[in-house]
């Protein structure tokens, strides 16, 4: 080697090197640069095993995702045989809740329900009641007339009457009965011959219920 040719750099025409490099036969040989090895110098004109071997076996591409095929969290994390059971034991609780929810509201909607019908039957009940109160005056000229003697109205008055009674209507003349402030008003009294509780005496005009309510009391005369 020549006094002025660096280690690893390609001999020179007219060197020593390269004088021997062609006496040896190896005059077409490339020589390598102090860059190393070009591309492609590995064996048959190929470039390095590594770099081939990566390129046949597809090293560096990106492999499939590792983990499991169950479900996952929000976060991506796989959920474990716990994770699973608290969650059913959370939608339980809530079925439950729901349930309760579901059963109370239904509840106190068939207690509205009945209130609502009870209300609507007692508001019929007071309409029937305000109209048998507007009849009764007319059931008294009827009995004042057949207690003059003009039978001619007794035909009216029993259809009349009969068919309220139908309805409803309960006729208060319950001579000597005992006395009861609900279902009598006295306008009279007598003294008793005995200690007995006051009785009625005379009924000086019929009273009148309707469905167990008195419309209009008795007019009675009480004794004792």
């Amino acid at each position: 080697m020549s006094g002025g040719q660096q280690p690893g750099a390609a001999p020179q025409p007219g060197s020593a090197e390269y004088d021997a490099a062609e006496a040896a036969g190896l005059g077409g040989v490339s020589w390598a640069d102090d860059n190393g090895p070009a591309a492609g110098d590995g064996p048959n004109g190929f470039g390095s095993g590594a770099a081939g071997a990566d390129d046949e076996d597809g090293a560096g591409e990106p492999g499939p995702a590792s983990g499991g095929d169950g479900p996952t969290r929000p976060d991506g994390v796989e959920m474990t045989v716990e994770d699973l059971l608290r969650d059913l034991e959370r939608v339980t609780a809530e079925r439950d809740q729901y349930l309760d929810a579901s059963r109370r509201i239904q509840a106190e909607f068939e207690n509205y329900r009945k209130a609502v019908a009870k209300r609507e039957v007692e508001a019929r009940e007071r309409a029937n009641e305000s109209l048998v109160s507007e009849i009764l005056p007319v059931l008294d000229a009827c009995d004042g007339a057949l207690a003059s003697g003009a039978i001619d109205v007794e035909p009216v008055r029993a259809s009349l009457f009969d068919a309220l009674v139908k309805q409803g209507l309960d006729r208060i003349d319950d001579a000597e009965s005992p006395f009861d402030p609900e279902r009598h008003d006295a306008v009279m009294h007598e003294p008793a011959d005995s200690a007995d509780g006051p009785v009625v005496a005379q009924v000086l005009r019929a009273g009148y219920s309707w469905k167990g309510r008195v419309v209009r009391p008795a007019m009675v005369k009480v004794r004792g």
